[in-house]
């Protein structure tokens, strides 16, 4: 197999590739990683006319925590943040979940802005920025930087608030509250392989025991991530007792929206919501009070 005659651009900064993006807009793609668009390239199901290879753009390579989190921009490895003991500590979820992406050869190259900007429904990083409530901070030419929230950047499976003129340059994570308590689990075919289903959550109890922002996302049963907010209605406040997990992942998979495909029907990816949500919701709560992901 081989990819479609292109143009290839190779720009040192990040304002020569928002100007190679200005002037050729739909009919050029960014390759970063390369994880997902080196295949589409050699099956043809992605013909761009021009492609701009951000490898060489240091300033979208780095990882930054300050008062108000994490920023992480959009070259950064996952590996890289995979092997920082001090991205762990800071966010509990990602030392929770980067381990769980792919296989270590994929992350290597594989990219933090690469999986946000190709928002397939049923990856971890679309799932981790939506539990999280990140801020993705884009650029282009003609407007400059926007920021957006998370909950507006994923539209549907595979498509983004991104316009074609836009580059995603830096992902910003809130801190991670103290006491906190994460879990993810998700369900494959194989180990690698995206996700059937899945499910993130995160805890917090107050002075009186009660449940606090309580997060709950499911992944891969619909055209994005989504929080879980009649269940975590259900939580906000309440004294965690027996069978309140249990109701409220079922409440969570309710909520979800699945499909049928080759791999799943979408009865089944419902079931497999809420077996994995109740799960990850008693995994958080026994973290809660040490450091998120014991």
């Amino acid at each position: 197999m081989k990819p479609a005659p292109f143009a290839y651009c190779d720009p040192q900064t990040l304002e020569e590739a928002l100007e190679l993006l200005a002037r050729h807009g739909e009919e050029a793609k960014i390759l970063a990683g390369g994880q997902t668009l080196g295949p589409l390239l050699n099956m043809r199901l992605a013909m761009p006319a021009v492609l701009i290879d951000i490898n060489g753009i240091a300033a979208l390579e780095h990882r930054r925590a300050d008062t108000k989190g994490l920023a992480i921009g959009a070259l950064t490895r996952q590996s890289a943040l995979e092997d920082d003991a001090d991205v762990g500590a800071l966010q509990p979820l990602l030392a929770l979940t980067l381990p769980q992406i792919a296989h270590r050869a994929i992350r290597n190259r594989g990219t933090v802005g690469g999986s946000l900007a190709h928002a397939d429904p049923a990856a971890e990083w679309p799932a981790i920025a939506t539990l999280l409530g990140a801020e993705l901070i884009v650029q282009s030419r003609a407007r400059g930087t926007r920021i957006i929230p998370v909950q507006e950047f994923f539209i549907t499976h595979l498509t983004t608030a991104l316009a074609a003129d836009e580059i995603l340059c830096e992902v910003r994570l809130p801190p991670s509250a103290p006491g906190s308590g994460y879990a993810v689990l998700e369900f494959a075919r194989r180990h690698g392989d995206f996700a059937l289903a899945g499910a993130m959550a995160r805890l917090t109890r107050d002075a009186a025991g009660r449940l606090r922002d309580p997060r709950l996302v499911l992944f891969g049963v619909g055209k994005r991530p989504e929080r879980a907010s009649c269940a975590e209605a259900m939580l906000a406040g309440a004294r965690p007792e027996a069978g309140l997990f249990a109701a409220a992942a079922q409440t969570a998979a309710g909520e979800t929206d699945p499909y049928d495909d080759l791999h799943a029907s979408a009865r089944y990816r419902r079931h497999l919501a809420g077996v994995l949500a109740g799960r990850a919701l008693e995994q958080a709560f026994a973290r809660t009070g040490e450091d998120g992901h014991a």
